[in-house]
């Protein structure tokens, strides 16, 4: 796995052995980069379910200011803070170690990526409630294209879905006033 674009534009990163993790493939990070291009400088970008971190790792390469972890598998978490640390980026991000929706409440973001494991449906409607709750600006949803998101959770309107073979994007706007 590596980084595909930015500052730390093909460096590689570790990965986790086995199947626990489901990385999010080259391609699509790809893709949802190059979606969010115009909007990711500066920002603060929140990657829960993160696995080994390259979604998250990405976002700090191609300019967010801040990159939040969010993943309960200790391996993992290891793997996202050695990765962290071998790219000079601990200073640029958090990283906590438990289930992605005691944590969703608690911190703020600009951009949300969700990437609960595809066997977890209800981790989906809980976190999508739970970000409309606290008002989330852009949230976006890696899931199979096998599952039906809704188009709306409360003020998270979906704008857009980007598919790759079985894997899909969901791009949801969070309509505040």
């Amino acid at each position: 796995m590596r980084v595909i674009a930015g500052e730390f534009r093909s460096r590689r990163l570790k990965t986790l052995p086995g199947l626990d993790t489901r990385p999010t493939p080259d391609r699509l990070r790809e893709a949802l980069f190059n979606v969010l291009a115009p909007q990711i400088g500066g920002t603060i970008f929140l990657d829960a379910y993160a696995g080994t971190g390259a979604v998250g790792i990405e976002a700090l390469s191609r300019g967010a200011r801040r990159a939040i972890f969010v993943e309960k598998n200790r391996a993992a978490v290891a793997v996202i803070r050695d990765n962290l640390a071998a790219l000079g980026l601990e200073n640029r991000a958090e990283v906590f170690t438990g289930k992605a929706l005691a944590v969703l409440e608690r911190v703020k973001a600009d951009i949300v990526f969700l990437d609960p494991p595809y066997q977890s449906a209800p981790e989906y409607e809980s976190a999508l409630t739970m970000l409309d709750a606290i008002a989330s600006k852009l949230v976006i949803v890696q899931h199979s294209s096998r599952t039906a998101l809704k188009q709306e959770y409360g003020s998270l309107k979906r704008y857009r879905i980007l598919k790759q073979g079985d894997n899909s994007l969901s791009f949801y706007y969070g309509q505040r006033d």
